[in-house]
């Protein structure tokens, strides 16, 4: 079984594949780093993301 990686955000802008074939204890360690969501990251490239679309945060799912 594998999982992937999904950028989703709180505005009407698409969910975004990020990583797949990933193990559970890789996606859940991915979703675990403060830089993976809108309201804990504080590097650049999240603070950026946030200002240009809002709200958004990394989740894992199962892939089919």
């Amino acid at each position: 079984m594998s999982y992937k990686i999904v950028r989703m955000f709180f505005n009407d802008i698409p969910r975004k594949i990020i990583k797949t074939g990933l193990t559970l204890e890789r996606a859940q360690s991915h979703c675990r780093d403060t830089e993976t969501s809108s309201s804990t990251c504080e590097g650049i490239t999240g603070i950026e993301r946030t200002d240009k679309y809002g709200p958004w945060f990394d989740g894992y799912e199962e892939e089919n």
